[in-house]
């Protein structure tokens, strides 16, 4: 089939090296979200999908909305078959979902319909979710409520990081879309509507939203960090100042009793209080700092006996 993959961060990535692979396919043109400032510099960059594009020799379209009539021309000029869609990062409106004969083919990286929304990895690790996976959909104006084609699930481990869990998700389901893609020339797949239970939301992660609470249980604070590293990143606040928090480690019941928030440095760890057991501290980022272990940064900061994190 003649395709047009529409994809912008590096979770999108395998997706389309993946379908660049692929002798069955021919990937016509890339759309992908317009040139951003990044870097100390604030110098414009490609996307990831776009710089991978550019490097393959294919059309890159970088509309500032997909509703632009020049892009809605272009992309009926380009005639494609299927669209395969990975984290685009902006809704298609409807004349331009009607334009491929196959539709739009999201992959979404959760096992619709849970977690329908921007980061459903981060939310499947705050809650505690034991499974998570990937599913294949056809794209409707709805938000991720459209028709399934297929699943791969995956284990979330107990030290799993929204970064790690999302590297392995791309990677399966990148080969879940190539397999839905291939069933769909076949006419061999069919999409199937989303059952009415089961419907979660995981809307943005915001800054604000990665604030660590240490008044709450370990188990909470630990699937908080793990689900905002490696960003937004976890935070604290500690003498008035943003103290970033990297992943930490629960003890054992009955091991040390601190109050919540309180910190315990020892010889070679730093601990903080939470509503249940203490935490050992991984690493953390003080203002202006890059990140480093937090005995370093408890040895130069003097901590005195007491203090909080808030």
């Amino acid at each position: 089939m003649r395709l047009l993959f529409a994809g912008t961060p590096e979770p999108a990535v395998p997706s389309l090296r993946a379908l660049l692979e692929s002798t069955r396919h021919e990937v016509v043109a890339v759309l992908t979200r317009p040139d951003a400032p990044s870097g100390r510099g604030r110098r414009l960059s490609r996307s990831p999908v776009g710089a991978l594009a550019d490097e393959a020799g294919i059309p890159v379209l970088t509309p500032a909305k997909p509703s632009e009539p020049e892009f809605l021309d272009t992309l009926r000029e380009l005639a494609p078959d299927c669209a395969p869609v990975v984290a685009y990062g902006a809704l298609l409106p409807r004349p331009v979902l009607d334009v491929p004969a196959h539709g739009w083919v999201n992959l979404h990286f959760s096992l619709l319909p849970a977690w329908r929304g921007a980061a459903p990895v981060q939310s499947a690790i705050r809650h505690g979710d034991d499974v998570t996976g990937a599913t294949t959909f056809r794209l409707e104006e709805g938000m991720d409520t459209g028709p399934t084609y297929g699943v791969v699930t995956e284990t979330v481990g107990p030290t799993d990081t929204a970064g790690a869990l999302l590297d392995r998700l791309a990677t399966s389901g990148a080969n879940l879309l190539v397999a839905t893609l291939d069933g769909i020339a076949d006419g061999t797949v069919t999409a199937v509507p989303q059952p009415a239970d089961g419907v979660s939301l995981a809307p943005k992660v915001t800054t604000a939203d990665a604030r660590v609470d240490p008044a709450g249980p370990a188990a909470a604070v630990d699937r908080l960090i793990r689900s905002v590293t490696p960003a937004p990143g976890a935070w604290c606040e500690f003498r008035g100042e943003r103290l970033g928090i990297g992943p930490v480690r629960p003890l054992r019941t009955g091991e040390v009793e601190l109050k919540p928030g309180e910190l315990r440095v020892e010889r070679r760890r730093v601990l903080l209080g939470t509503a249940t057991v203490p935490v050992e501290l991984g690493e953390v980022k003080p203002v202006g700092k890059r990140m480093m272990a937090a005995a370093d940064w408890a040895r130069g900061a003097r901590i005195e006996a007491g203090e909080l994190l808030a």
